[in-house]
Parts: C-alpha cells; structure tokens; sequence
C-alpha cells in the first residue's frame, strides 16, 4: 500500500477541520463578509493569471442554462455559504457547528428529488428522520426545547443546504471549463452576490479593517482549506478512488473536536456524541436504501 495519498489524504481533511477552527478563533478580527471577500479575492488573484485567456474565449460558448448554472453554483457554493458559515462561528462553537457536516449527505438527497428527479425509497425517508433526530439532539443540546436551539447551529444548517444545493447543481453543469476557469467563474459570481452582505457591513458599522490575525486567517482560509486541500482531494480521489476518500469524509468533525478542544478549550458534550452517531445512522440507513 502506497502511503502518500494516505498522507496527502490526512493534510487534506486536517486543513478542512482547521477552517472551522480558525473561523471561531477569529470571530472577533475580521467581519464574515471581509473573510469570503478576502478569500474570494486570493483565490481568483492566484488562479486568474494562469487561465484567462483560454477562460474569455470558453465564456464566449456559454449558453443561458450554463450562465444560470454558475451563477447558482457561485451563490451557493463560493459566496453565501461561505460568508454564512463563518457568521456562525459568531453564535455557536467550531464542535457543535462541525458535527453539522455530516448532514450535508441528507440534504443532498432531498434536494436530489425536485432538481434532479431522483427517487427517495421508505428506507431513505426513515433515515432522513433519523439524521434529523441527531440534528435536534445536537442543536437542543439533548433537552428538545425550541428555545435551547443556538442561532449559530441554525445558520451553521442554512450553510449545509446551501452546500448541498452546490453540490447537486454541480451535476447539472454542461459547461465546457476546466476546474480552475470554473473555480475563478464560481468565485467571481460568489463576489456579485456577497456584495450587498459588505455593503450591509459597511452600513451598520461592522468593523472592516484587517487585523494581522484576520488577515493570517483568510490567507489560511483562501490558500490551506481552498487551493491546497482542493488539489490534495483531487489528488487523493484519483489515486484512492472516490467512493474510498469519500468515507472519510466524516473524520474532519472527529478533527475539529480534537482541535477545538486543544486551541479553543471546547469540550465536547454527550449530546454531540449522541447526535452524531444518530446523523451517521441516518446517512447510512439513506445510503444503503440508494445503493439497493
């Protein structure tokens, strides 16, 4: 057994954790909106030299349905997702909004109903329920009352649907871009929709400057759990396959518990571990329903 994407495998789910981590850390340096931004722009400022021009001359041979689909893909994926999770970590702790994660499977497979017109079997909506089950453990704290569900766990899920949202639209692409002229079109679009979000920031004095610590944290953000995990998960998904890589998946929230107890002081409560094995029970339940 080869151990080098193995090794690239574990950087790769380690830098994912880390954003958590890092966007809790730094709530109080840098405003949600200036961190997509900052992140945004990085990424773009990279990327842009090497592809456009072969990017101008494909745009050209885009139709509507695949304008309408970026522009999906950029609201969902490189724009209010982000700016969404990071205002989480504003309300809720890197441990509980982590485990969240494991969510996104589920959602995906509703959303794969009305877009994609797949069809959801008895067993898949009765692991749904119980995935949900382990999402109220999580966000009730183990008590079940409306009033002890956290803002942030609340944002942390809008931020999961969006994602789930990217991920099914990304199944509906036809377009001719490579990943890096489709990751500067996606994030480009991304910048247009947060827009109003800095504007709104602006507006009602959110604190806009870069900090040293902000600006170490978007860097982290744009260039670690972006640019190098992205190429390291390409990377691992051709040398280990997808269905393997995509297994482990589930290990950045064990990850982010373990960073968020050594950096942030977190400790993790019985109720995430109760609602995590619930969430994993669903997801495999829905899975195996999918896989039959």
């Amino acid at each position: 057994m080869r151990v080098m994407p193995w090794l690239i495998l574990l950087a790769t789910l380690l830098l994912w954790a880390g954003n958590w981590v890092v966007a809790r850390a730094v709530r109080a340096e840098i405003s949600p909106g200036l961190a997509t931004a900052g992140r945004i722009f990085v990424v773009v400022g990279i990327l842009a030299p090497f592809v456009w021009r072969s990017l101008f001359a494909r745009l050209r041979a885009l139709g509507a349905r695949d304008w309408k689909i970026l522009a999906v893909l950029g609201l969902s994926g490189g724009g209010l997702h982000l700016v969404i999770q990071w205002l989480a970590m504003h309300y809720t702790t890197a441990t509980s909004a982590t485990l969240y994660l494991s969510i996104a499977p589920v959602f995906i497979l509703l959303l794969a109903r009305p877009l994609l017109g797949e069809r959801i079997h008895a067993r898949q909506w009765a692991g749904v329920l119980v995935s949900f089950c382990g999402v109220a453990f999580i966000g009730t704290q183990g008590r079940f009352a409306l009033a002890a569900f956290n803002v942030g766990d609340a944002l942390t899920l809008v931020s999961m649907i969006l994602w789930a949202c990217y991920t099914v639209f990304l199944r509906m692409r036809r377009d001719p871009l490579d990943t890096p002229e489709f990751l500067v079109v996606v994030c480009s679009f991304g910048l247009l929709w947060i827009a109003p979000w800095l504007a709104w920031e602006a507006l009602h004095g959110v604190t806009l400057h870069l900090s040293r610590t902000g600006t170490i944290a978007m860097l982290y953000s744009a260039i670690g759990s972006f640019l190098l995990a992205y190429a390291g998960w390409s990377y691992v998904v051709r040398r280990l396959g997808a269905a393997r890589a995509g297994t482990t998946m589930h290990l950045i929230p064990a990850f982010t518990v373990l960073m968020a107890r050594a950096y942030l002081d977190e400790w993790p409560q019985w109720y995430h571990g109760a609602g995590i094995l619930l969430i994993l029970a669903g997801v495999a339940l829905s899975s195996s329903a999918r896989r039959a």
